[in-house]
């Protein structure tokens, strides 16, 4: 038996997190700030012991729930009720242990600013409509504490009403926000997935498709029907590719679906870790009618990046065999540059017409633009297509190292 594998830890970021610490940061000042307005006017209160009680209870709360701000799933909506209930009492506490004098004169609360702390956790963990709610309370509590709508008492009420709402609104946008970016990198994902089994299709089933329909047309008869029909599957499958959609892949046994072909990705090689040389992966293409020509030294580049690179060079001199003619020639120029790895393929065919590979890619004809640029894309480099009629076609790949120049 295999050891159990360890799961693996799941990291979870998110735009929230710097709230969540600043709020923990906040409480901790807060508290602080209270006890030290507290000690300063301690003889001043009219039942100063009874004040200090509330203190002390507010000091164990806070050394028992310090850190429950400091993560969303720790900051539960009981805790955020306990919170706020602590500071309504201790607002409504200060009335019973301050004397008339000081409370007419503004004097602050026990909890003073360490309040904001509790609206502030609501407005952060459900936005603005929980903050409205708890600014509300604990604007009611500073009324009932004062007796009288003052201008100072009601200044600062409104400053906690409108501040606390403003900032449960901004997250509630940031949480969108944060929605839309994930959704958003979840479609890139899929659409390169996507293109990625394009060119595996264009790289082998709809040249075989196409192979089928012109060797069944030649040879007639019974060959020709099975021709049509392949000819059929491929511009249904080039429309699949070129519209983005694929069909959905048929496990063994389930109906329609056959065992898994020899040659399938279960069985394909697996890309060596580290750098290999591009040279060798290219040098097999050199024959008859392909010249190869680069450095005398070994080209490096990372495994995936060169089998990549090298399908990409398959991909073009395919559409030499294909679309130059017979007799066209074709030459391949590896260049070892510091900064990036660059091939080019040319041919003395007819060339391309103007707006001819447009045209193909409206046609679901998608050599081009996916086995050769989207293979160089997803690599971060490039792929330049300069043809002239009657001149012949050259592709220039384009692929840059990762961390310099990569070593053996």
């Amino acid at each position: 038996m295999t050891p159990r594998s360890r799961k693996p830890r799941v990291v979870r970021m998110s735009v929230e997190l710097p709230l969540w610490r600043a709020l923990t940061g906040y409480r901790v000042l807060t508290l602080c700030y209270a006890l030290t307005i507290f000690a300063v006017n301690y003889h001043e209160y009219a039942h100063p012991l009874a004040g200090a009680v509330y203190m002390g209870v507010l000091t164990g709360w806070m050394a028992l729930t310090w850190n429950r701000t400091s993560a969303p799933e720790r900051c539960t909506k009981r805790f955020l009720t306990a919170d706020l209930t602590v500071a309504l009492a201790g607002i409504l506490v200060t009335a019973a242990v301050d004397t008339p004098a000081r409370i007419d004169g503004g004097a602050a609360t026990l909890p003073s600013i360490w309040t904001g702390g509790a609206v502030l956790g609501l407005a952060i963990k459900g936005g603005w409509r929980w903050a409205a709610v708890g600014s509300t309370l604990v604007a009611v509590a500073n009324l009932a504490e004062r007796g009288s709508p003052a201008r100072d008492t009601v200044h600062n009420v409104l400053l906690v009403w409108v501040s606390s709402i403003a900032i449960g609104y901004i997250v509630e946008v940031a949480r969108a926000s944060e929605r839309t970016l994930a959704r958003a990198l979840r479609i890139e994902a899929a659409t390169r997935e996507r293109e990625r089994l394009a060119r595996d299709i264009h790289d082998g089933v709809l040249q075989v498709l196409a192979m089928v329909q012109r060797r069944g047309a030649a040879l007639g008869g019974e060959a020709a029907e099975l021709g049509r029909m392949a000819g059929e599957q491929e511009i249904a499958l080039r429309t699949l590719v070129a519209g983005g959609l694929l069909p959905p892949q048929r496990s063994a046994g389930e109906p329609g679906g056959d065992a898994e072909p020899a040659g399938s990705a279960q069985d394909a090689p697996r890309i060596p870790a580290g750098p290999i040389d591009v040279g060798a992966l290219l040098a097999p293409h050199a024959g008859a009618d392909v010249s190869f020509a680069g450095p005398g030294t070994p080209v490096l580049l990372e495994a995936a990046a060169a089998a990549e690179l090298a399908a990409a060079v398959g991909a073009a001199l395919d559409n030499v065999r294909k679309h130059a003619g017979d007799g066209a020639r074709a030459w391949i120029l590896l260049e070892d540059e510091p900064d990036a790895v660059i091939v080019s393929v040319r041919d003395d065919g007819p060339g391309i017409p103007e707006g001819r590979l447009a045209d193909a890619e409206r046609e679901g004809r998608m050599g081009v633009a996916l086995s050769i640029r989207g293979r160089l894309r997803d690599l971060g480099g490039s792929a330049e297509l300069v043809s002239v009629p009657g001149q012949g076609t050259e592709v220039e790949l384009k692929v840059p190292r990762g961390n310099g120049r990569e070593q053996r």
